[in-house]
């Protein structure tokens, strides 16, 4: 993959200067910013004739009056409520938009907005985590943990607008699990989606896209912070970046701590089969299961992953370890991966490398995480400061949720980045 010229920190540095003059369009809502729209890029073009982002169905899913009612919701699924300003509003959306392979599909996701009369919005992205279920998906599940970051930006007054991903949600087919590529159409889709339906609510979005994301979600929200500031859609551009615990290093740190034991027993048995069933229906890396699954998984192993399978049966099929799931040429296809494989992970593993952000970027993650382990974030912020940019390291500390420091990290870290797009506001 080619890596464009990186500019010297001194030449980063003047570039960044100018956003100090321009920082309080950063909104989480209020008065707009009057900006010329650019002419639109060939991507956009083609976006546009392929009617990515049209609108195919909106229904309103649920009104959290007050922002007790909120609170109380938020409580519920275990985040904090005291960034809460706004009772809400909760629609699913379903658009156009396109699949792995360029072809028209549909895809749904959730919007969510706070109930006020400011007219303009900015609209953060929120992309979430791995999910098996299709209703492992924000719009599918309210004030959930998938859900709850999107009610709470908007709580706090933005447009929340969260993408469930190909075969999510109301999407058709299989997800392509960590296939950044389709991650960021989908996410890009949606917003023009939200954008279209705003105005039937009295709102319009503000160019400036905040885009968030957790686990999976980290890199689906720098694929979408990267494909704005590439100019493909005439309308949106990157505001500030905030990902969450994400493997940014899928193949060089993730895929090892999996096979190390570095990510313990059933999740990482989990991650490694899911890496290996939705990559291969996209990369053709074995022809059997029973190649790289072991014989008492391998008959039954696709058919968790196909949407339609709870987590709870997901964890039933699946053992408590690695070295209990795999052949030993499954730990040879994912130790050094080879063809097409070894290409997806370079993209998977590109998300940090190989673009330089203008806008605003912190990295979140928590110490002890032991999911997404946290050489994954080290690694991304060292990535952008070789490109000269300066992203700083939110280390949330030890925190937890329902057991785990990965999912702890997400609910720790809603509320500090509401908190810092305040900032942004106000700077």
């Amino acid at each position: 993959m080619t890596v464009p010229a990186t500019p010297s920190k001194s030449a980063r540095a003047r570039l960044r200067a100018p956003l100090a003059a321009i920082c309080a369009v950063l909104l989480l809502g209020g008065p707009a910013t009057a900006v010329a729209a650019a002419a639109p890029p060939a991507a956009h073009a083609q976006a546009q004739h392929q009617g990515r982002g049209t609108l195919v169905s909106v229904e309103k899913l649920y009104t959290l009056a007050t922002p007790e009612d909120v609170a109380t919701e938020l409580a519920e699924a275990g985040f904090a409520g005291d960034t809460v300003r706004h009772g809400v509003v909760a629609y699913r959306l379903v658009h156009r938009t396109v699949d792995v392979h360029g072809r028209p599909t549909t895809a749904s996701g959730l919007f969510v907005l706070p109930l006020t009369d400011e007219r303009r919005l900015a609209a953060v992205s929120f992309a979430h985590g791995t999910g098996s279920h299709k209703n492992d998906s924000p719009s599918m599940q309210r004030a959930a943990f998938v859900s709850a970051p999107v009610i709470a930006y908007a709580a706090a007054g933005a447009a929340g607008v969260a993408p469930d991903y190909l075969g999510m949600g109301k999407g058709p087919g299989l997800h392509p699990w960590m296939d950044i590529g389709s991650e960021t159409t989908a996410s890009l889709d949606m917003l023009r989606a939200a954008r279209a339906f705003a105005p039937r609510t009295g709102h319009a979005l503000e160019r400036d896209v905040l885009a968030t994301g957790f686990s999976q979600g980290a890199s689906a929200a720098l694929g979408l912070g990267r494909a704005l500031e590439a100019g493909e859609d005439r309308w949106f551009r990157l505001g500030a970046l905030a990902p969450v615990s994400g493997a940014y290093d899928f193949g060089g740190t993730e895929l090892p701590a999996l096979l190390s034991g570095e990510v313990e027993g059933k999740p990482g048995a989990v991650y490694a089969a899911y890496t290996l069933v939705a990559f291969d229906r996209l990369h053709h890396i074995y022809d059997s299961p029973r190649e790289v699954f072991d014989e008492d998984y391998a008959d039954g192993i696709e058919e968790l992953f196909d949407g339609t399978h709870t987590g709870e049966e997901l964890m039933r099929g699946t053992p408590g370890s690695v070295d209990e799931l795999l052949t030993a040429r499954g730990r040879e296809v994912l130790a050094h991966p080879t063809g097409a494989l070894a290409d997806a992970f370079r993209t998977t593993d590109a998300v940090c490398t190989d673009w330089v952000p203008d806008a605003p970027v912190r990295l979140y993650m928590a110490s002890g995480d032991k999911e997404a382990v946290t050489a994954n974030t080290e690694y991304c912020r060292a990535a952008l400061d070789r490109n000269g940019v300066d992203a700083p390291v939110v280390d949330l500390g030890a925190v937890d949720h329902q057991g785990s420091r990965h999912l702890g990290s997400n609910v720790a870290a809603v509320p500090e980045i509401v908190r810092w797009f305040a900032e942004l506001r106000n700077c």
